[in-house]
């Protein structure tokens, strides 16, 4: 029996009874899945394996049943199964990483690590379920452990370095917010899951759970002789990964590929060539073929390609297929030329030799703290109710004016178009943008502002608002312990009664009253509703694309934020609440893109609609603190007396002590300044729409905080 079937079968013992897992052979309708989990239990160095998809997909029961099969760890107490090491959302960078252990510093007085998770998944699976609602520098450092292999810890006067090689697993639902695009980028490979339509594998499906639940053990037999090949397979590819041969032919093409997707830097080229070195080795193969490079690219550039928060990811088989044509024919050019540059002279270094590893590097995200200015200006419409009509705003362009569809170049404030600029996503040079392909009419690539409600919270990690957080940074030391000890707040409270306490020499006394914790000030995202005038007032299609392209700055900036967002339009008769509160601001930007104008202005039902939506999400999640961002003219025109009626309104919410913007949407020669009565009454920030800067609001914003 080899030493994977040994590991497989120590696994089973220990979990017996209602501990068994569901077998990874029994798994139906996931073949992608299970060969990118095994090809990154050949070669742990791809990366980690990101998994989107719906809820009940078999995400988490695919991932479990792997780690039944890795091979045994053997250290200095012998063998052992690997590990399933689980992740909490809520953990803490201590729980994470490792940190001083307490019990010994205080009773012994001797200085000791005590280490965290990763060192526990070494050599086995470290899985995040609900990866996408975990604290951003948390999934850094996952992902900085799972491509270095090991983990440095400088921290509380404890220096410490240990290994850490796992296979890295993280679920997601993209329905809950999606990761950034540079986080994503840090996973070796991303599959998206979802359930078959084929009515057979669902069946299939569910009598195999049925059959499960009903005897798991039993049921785990008949397919243990499948999962104990899997098991010596996954053993016999590691040992050969080694000595997989990468043809300079092969490399070449992994290049041409990765130029042919304009992926940002060398870390995809680097993880296809793992993959596909880990496919060959998987196969049986010491040679990588063209296939082997399709497969890895397969897995590892689709979501490589997304850049803007609001891009789709993904590569369709006609554009894999058109990619791998003109890969092959710089290949066979090379080929036909003798010999291409890496084989003049040169060796190419076998995996993990050579140069440093770009993928081990700590690239996390500047904060993005405002930037250009978003669209605004235009010329000066002021077109009466209705006048553009029921359409919707996606549709409605004017093919003779700037900005229309037959010139798709942005308007400055004075309403001409910006020479050398282009919302298709271009620049004079004919290459794409890297920002701002949102598909929506009159967009730009503006870096949105920064503004954040004024005090101290306590609600979801994010990076808006000043927040009091159990992953954020030491402030100082307090009472209260749930967050972890403060050390030297502790000695600091112990040392004046060490003479009391009869101390003369040795480790320091304490007492339960001497504990101190540590206040941890980090930040946490917002509710952000936005309430948008899409009234006939607003149908100008200068104006209305000046204005979609500031909602859709405010979005991006609100999806780098981690907020929740809710997007409510107000227009005909009433107010509709187009999106209630969610974390995917990408669905967000489709329904403004499908946003309907015209007819009359209920403001007053579109502030009313805010404070409801406001105060039925505060009961659901209390802690989460809302914010108002409400774009429009100003002129209400619906149901009686409805300036009045929209300015009383403002101020129920300003009772509330809501932190709120008004955006001036009003243009022409006449203004008769109702949106910034409004923000008054609001106790709101104000600005123009062609003001909307970072600096703008942030300045608006402290204002507004200090006047309220």
């Amino acid at each position: 029996m080899s030493v994977s079937s040994v590991a497989y079968s120590e696994s089973k013992r220990a979990a017996s009874g209602d501990e068994v897992g569901f077998p990874f052979s029994a798994v139906v309708g996931q073949e992608r899945l299970q060969l990118a989990l095994t090809l990154c239990a050949v070669h742990p160095g791809i990366g980690g394996v990101l998994v989107r998809g719906e809820k009940g997909t078999a995400k988490s029961t695919v991932v479990r049943a792997l780690a039944q099969l890795l091979p045994p760890v053997v250290d200095e107490r012998g063998a052992r199964p690997a590990r399933l090491v689980e992740l909490p959302v809520g953990a803490t960078e201590d729980r994470v990483v490792g940190s001083l252990d307490l019990e010994r510093v205080l009773r012994d007085g001797e200085q000791a690590f005590k280490p965290g998770l990763l060192a526990a998944a070494h050599h086995g699976v470290l899985y995040v379920d609900e990866v996408n609602l975990l604290h951003d520098h948390l999934v850094d450092v996952l992902l900085d452990a799972a491509a270095m292999g090991r983990v440095h810890i400088e921290r509380d006067g404890v220096s410490h370095s240990h290994p850490a090689r796992f296979v890295l697993v993280g679920t997601m639902n993209p329905e809950e917010g999606e990761l950034r695009p540079q986080l994503l980028d840090r996973f070796g490979l991303t599959v998206d899951v979802v359930a078959s339509r084929d009515v057979d594998v669902r069946m299939a499906v569910v009598r195999r759970r049925l059959d499960f639940e009903a005897d798991p053990a039993g049921f785990a037999d008949l397919y243990a002789a499948a999962d104990r090949e899997v098991a010596d397979r996954i053993l016999t590819a590691r040992d050969r990964v080694g000595a997989v041969e990468l043809d300079n032919v092969e490399l070449r093409r992994i290049a041409a590929l990765c130029a042919a997707f304009d992926v940002d830097g060398m870390r995809a080229d680097l993880v296809v060539a793992r993959t596909a070195t880990a496919h060959a080795a998987w196969r049986g193969s010491l040679v990588v073929t063209e296939d082997d490079v399709r497969v890895a690219a397969e897995l590892a550039l689709p979501h490589r390609r997304r850049r803007d928060p609001f891009d789709e990811p993904g590569i369709s088989e006609e554009q894999l297929d058109q990619a791998m044509e003109q890969a092959a024919e710089q290949a066979a050019r090379a080929q036909d030329g003798g010999a291409d540059d890496l084989g003049k002279g040169e060796t190419v270094p076998r995996d993990g030799a050579g140069p440093q590893d770009p993928t081990a590097s700590n690239d996390r995200d500047d904060d993005p703290d405002g930037g250009p200015d978003s669209p605004g200006g235009g010329r000066n419409d002021s077109e009466p109710d209705g006048a553009q009509g029921d359409v919707p705003a996606a549709d409605r362009r004017d093919a003779d004016a700037p900005g229309g569809a037959d010139d798709p170049r942005p308007e400055n404030s004075s309403g001409t178009p910006e020479s050398g600029k282009d919302t298709a996503g271009g620049d004079p040079s004919g290459k794409p943008a890297r920002e701002g392909r949102t598909g929506l009419p009159g967009h730009t690539a503006a870096k949105p502002p920064r503004w954040e409600v004024p005090g101290v919270g306590e609600g979801a990690p994010g990076r808006r608002s000043r927040a009091r957080t159990r992953q954020g940074r030491v402030v100082r030391a307090t009472p209260e312990t749930g967050t972890g000890l403060h050390l030297l707040g502790t000695v600091f409270a112990a040392a004046p009664h060490q003479r009391s306490r009869g101390r003369l020499s040795g480790p320091l006394e304490f007492a339960p009253s001497d504990l101190r914790g540590a206040y941890r000030e980090g930040r946490e995202g917002n509710l952000v509703v936005f309430v948008v005038d899409a009234s006939g007032s607003m149908a100008a299609r200068d104006r209305l694309s000046a204005v979609t392209g500031a909602v859709v700055a405010l979005l991006r900036d609100a999806y780098q934020r981690r907020d929740k967002v809710a997007v409510i339009t107000v227009r005909g008769a009433d107010a509709e609440l187009v999106l209630p509160p969610t974390s995917s601001v990408d669905i967000a930007v489709r329904r403004l893109a499908d946003m309907r104008t015209g007819g009359k202005t209920p403001l007053a039902q579109g502030l009313l609609k805010a404070r409801e939506v406001i105060a039925r999400e505060q009961v659901r999640d209390p802690h989460r603190r809302p914010m108002l961002v409400l774009l429009t003219d100003g002129r209400a025109t619906g149901g009686t007396d409805p300036v009045p009626r929209a300015r009383a309104a403002a101020r129920l919410l300003a009772a509330r002590s809501v932190t709120a913007m008004v955006v001036d949407c009003e243009r022409g020669m006449i203004r008769l300044g109702l949106a910034r009565d409004l923000a008054a009454d609001l106790r709101a920030g104000y600005l123009a729409l062609g003001e909307l800067t970072g600096e703008a609001v942030a300045g608006i914003v402290r204002a507004g905080s200090r006047a309220a």
